[in-house]
């Protein structure tokens, strides 16, 4: 399992073949949308999970309650 605050191997690969290539030029453009789109999968993941976690911890409070 991987620390929360990790970037994960596939985002850091694209970033280390982005500063390879001239600002401006079609691949770097090509490789920033696709830097892009892993990023927003990355974080709606973390936002699904986070939200996962909520849910069980007031399914637990509710449970405790009753």
């Amino acid at each position: 399992m991987e620390p929360n605050n990790s970037i994960p191997d596939d985002i850091l690969k694209i970033q280390k073949k982005l500063c390879t290539f001239e600002k401006g030029s079609r691949n770097h453009k090509k490789y920033l949308k696709i830097l892009a789109k892993h990023i927003k999968k990355h974080n709606m993941r973390k936002r699904v999970n986070s939200n996962i976690k909520t849910i069980e911890a007031i399914q637990e409070i509710s449970k405790q309650q009753n």
